[in-house]
């Protein structure tokens, strides 16, 4: 079974899409922070070659069929979907870069560009083809468009600073996050191998070949790694907050 072509051409160009608006995002941060002018040149040349790399790279694996489940195969996507998390995670927490970034880029951005996750409809869409298990499908699909919908209200919302806005940011992150490990999880235990739970009168195949595995190896954890990032810039934020309520008082 493949997929439509109106899938490959949804995901590579949004891929692409995503990576220009991350890289702008990044550009922005860097002029924000004042960082000095051979600092922001290295910082954004460096992002300008190691996204579109990651990129490249999972691309290429996807094409080799590296990440193609089996039910005589040990599976290997979760290589793809846990190595760039790690490693983004561990970057965001330990580096000065990452602290100064975070400080600079503003929360709303964040959360906004997170609309991306709409494109979540099309596992909708290949379920009512036939071409998905619902048992992954929907609450993968559901899931996704409704946080991604979300985004740019609880992005207007931060911004203007409503009452409780802090609580709504980290209410759609954690909902963001949880609906990212439900799709793994269902994901994982829907597709062929020797842990498959579910679906096998209609395993799900096509999430673990291209063009479709680019979304668990590439959208899912930069969506993990954003989450991760507004998680930390709102704790950063929030005693600043407090020190700049109580001076006013």
């Amino acid at each position: 079974m493949s997929a439509p072509n109106y899938v490959t051409y949804t995901i590579l160009l949004s891929s692409i899409g995503i990576i220009a608006a991350v890289l702008a995002g990044l550009r922005s941060a860097l002029v924000r922070a004042g960082c000095e002018e051979s600092s922001r040149v290295a910082t954004l040349r460096t992002a300008t070659v190691l996204l579109p790399l990651w990129f490249v790279a999972s691309l290429a694996l996807s094409l080799a069929e590296f990440f193609r489940g089996g039910a005589d195969r040990i599976p290997t996507i979760e290589f793809g979907i846990f190595v760039p998390i790690v490693i983004g995670v561990v970057w965001l927490w330990r580096s000065a870069t990452a602290a100064r970034l975070l400080d600079a880029i503003p929360q709303s951005w964040l959360i906004g560009i997170q609309f991306y996750r709409v494109l979540g409809v099309i596992f909708l869409l290949l379920n009512a083809q036939g071409r998905l298990p619902f048992q992954f499908a929907v609450p993968a699909g559901a899931g996704d468009v409704a946080v991604g919908l979300l985004a740019p209200v609880v992005a207007l919302a931060y911004a203007r600073g409503v009452a409780g806005r802090d609580v709504l940011v980290r209410g759609w992150n954690v909902l963001g996050l949880l609906d990212l490990a439900l799709a793994i999880t269902t994901g994982f235990l829907t597709s062929p191998s020797a842990f498959q739970a579910f679906s096998f009168d209609a395993p799900n195949e096509l999430i673990s070949a291209y063009p479709l595995v680019m979304v668990p190896v590439f959208a899912v954890p930069l969506a993990v790694i954003l989450h991760v990032a507004s998680l930390i810039k709102l704790s950063r934020d929030a005693p600043r907050s407090v020190a700049v309520a109580a001076s006013q008082t």
